[in-house]
């Protein structure tokens, strides 16, 4: 019986140091599997803003290429921030890792990434390290490992047009030869040919019913929005996915959908994060974050 114990005891010891490297590994430890080749991209990296017509309003900003304009909205017991973003051309519109790398669990703020890419106007992406699914970037592939039939991702082409796909439909291979310049996976999506695809039950083995979001929309060629919703707040209580769907129709989306939220969900701008982020609602700070969708 005492061997028995002490087997029982180094038993628990090891599944016990086990258990938390597995968890370590998944959500802490970092491993850089790729450093980011700009010149890989299907678009040559280049800022695309044009700072010698550059004029900063207080609704936005404006200048040859780019026209940005915000607003504000109080819906639904929630803060809601919105840029109307229009391009001239679709290499307007980029992404871009924490640290310059493709990898697990390498993190920074969106504000420090947007800072270190001279972003305009940044949102946070995908939170890519932290889930399966296709991962394209910039025209590059990094990821083709499905997350299964049902794992529904955006797709921006070359032309600027977006479209929401299943990954049960469509290989990551074959996006690229059809023209994806960035593919998403965290979903799920919002609206599909201007029409709304969730409901309440979308919550159901999510998260909470209402959070801090974070989307993007298409509205039509080269216009889209990005969007982000302050919750988890007394000031703010945050959206359920299908008042954010149903908002993002409002705005006149034909496509839209739904990025990384909760605490991650952050709105930078010109230097300065316009949002109140925060994981808990008792402080408002910023999460680190694998990856961001930006202007600039």
């Amino acid at each position: 019986m005492k061997k028995t114990g002490i087997m029982n005891i180094i038993n628990a010891v090891v599944l016990t140091g086990f258990t938390a490297y597995v968890l370590l590994d998944a959500f802490v430890i970092p491993r850089s599997y790729e450093k980011v080749d700009k010149s890989e991209y299907a678009i040559e990296a280049e800022e695309t803003l044009d700072e010698s017509t550059a004029e900063y309003t207080e609704d936005g900003y404006t200048d040859s290429t780019t026209s940005i304009e915000f607003t504000t909205y109080r819906e639904n017991d929630t803060t809601i921030y919105v840029a109307d973003v229009r391009l001239s051309k679709v290499d307007s519109i980029k992404t871009a890792f924490a640290n310059d790398t493709y990898g697990k669990n390498i993190t920074a703020k969106t504000s420090v990434t947007a800072a270190n890419n001279n972003a305009l106007l940044a949102i946070n992406g995908d939170y890519y390290s932290a889930r399966n699914g296709y991962v394209i970037r910039n025209g590059v592939l990094y990821r083709s490992k499905s997350a299964g039939d049902e794992q529904e991702d955006l797709v921006i082409y070359l032309d600027g047009s977006c479209e929401i796909i299943k990954e049960g439909d469509i290989t990551a291979e074959e996006l690229i030869e059809k023209g994806a310049l960035h593919v998403f996976c965290f979903g799920p999506g919002l609206v599909s040919n201007g029409e709304v695809t969730v409901d309440g039950n979308d919550e159901v083995g999510r998260a909470m019913a209402s959070n801090p979001r974070t989307a993007i929309g298409w509205i039509d060629d080269l216009h889209y929005v990005l969007v982000v919703s302050d919750g988890r707040t007394g000031e703010s209580e945050g959206l359920s996915l299908e008042e954010l769907a149903k908002f993002m129709k409002g705005l006149g989306c034909t496509v839209a959908y739904n990025l990384d939220g909760g605490g991650s969900s952050t709105m930078y701008y010109n230097g300065e994060v316009i949002n109140n982020p925060t994981t808990n609602g008792r402080k408002i700070s910023e999460r680190s974050v694998s990856d961001i969708v930006y202007i600039g």
